[in-house]
């Protein structure tokens, strides 16, 4: 089987990357084409993956289309697309803000069609994903689109209506994160550390913390409750947390992303 890239930009070389560096994929079976050739011979070159020059050669050599372009490019390639589509051909899309029912009246009712929604950590192979499809994708679609996107972090199934939601929790809240992780390293510079170190000391904490959330079947609280010793100090940075309004401040930032979401419409 073969993947063809539509369009290789940030997002869609790290899904390559991933893929080539991982062991489920034949590097050589990961096409790609995008209107700088360049780009695409420098992931040949640097991976083994396979440049074309033309729509035409990636539609005729490819099993899979991954649809990588930006959303305002989409109106102008798909019609290429649905000309030159194979049948049995799946159509995957990364394309932002694009719904399936769009894609379907752009490319037809019968095609196969799973829309994928990565997060910017695809670039360190640690994505968080979501995927939803349109009712003629079969169960072994959904399994190449799973080993595919896995290749570069977690991939989980639901419901289109929900993706707002998880544009706001898995792909805006790296933006939280990464403020989070510099307000812990400037603390630690306050306090006497040099800003490198601290940076590397607190990405590292929030890494591990991550994994023990992921890996314990406690709850999060559960976790923060076994930090806190009684009468120690952890529990005094908890409480300031608590008395400023951490918790309902990220709620609060969440719900601006959803409603500033809601409101482009």
């Amino acid at each position: 089987m073969k993947y063809g890239f539509l369009g290789v930009g940030n997002m869609a070389s790290a899904i390559m990357k991933g893929m080539c560096i991982g062991e489920s994929f034949k590097n050589e079976d990961i096409l790609g084409y995008n209107r700088t050739a360049s780009k695409v011979e420098k992931l040949t070159k640097e991976y083994g993956l396979t440049t074309c020059y033309s729509i035409e050669e990636l539609m005729e050599k490819s099993d899979v289309i991954v649809l990588a372009v930006e959303p305002q490019v989409l109106p102008v390639v798909l019609p290429d697309v649905k000309k030159l589509l194979k049948e049995n051909q799946l159509i995957v899309s990364v394309a932002a803000g694009k719904e399936i029912s769009y894609l379907q009246e752009n490319l037809g009712e019968e095609v196969h069609i799973i829309r994928v929604m990565p997060n910017v950590n695809a670039q360190v192979l640690m994505s968080t994903s979501c995927f939803t499809c349109n009712k003629n994708v079969t169960n072994e679609e959904k399994e190449i689109v799973k080993a595919m996107f896995g290749e570069i972090g977690s991939i989980v199934e639901i419901e289109e209506k929900n993706f707002a939601i998880f544009t706001a929790v898995g792909c805006a809240s790296p933006a939280f994160t990464y403020m989070y992780i510099d307000a812990l390293a400037r603390a630690g510079v306050k306090w006497g550390l040099s800003k490198d170190v601290a940076l590397e000391i607190a990405a590292s904490s929030v890494l591990g913390s991550a994994k023990m959330v992921m890996e314990s079947s406690k709850h999060p609280f559960g976790l923060v409750d076994e930090v806190c010793s009684p009468g120690g100090t952890t529990i005094e940075g908890v409480c300031k947390l608590q008395d400023n309004n951490f918790m309902s401040t990220v709620e609060k930032a969440v719900s601006a992303v959803m409603e500033k979401d809601m409101s482009l419409k």
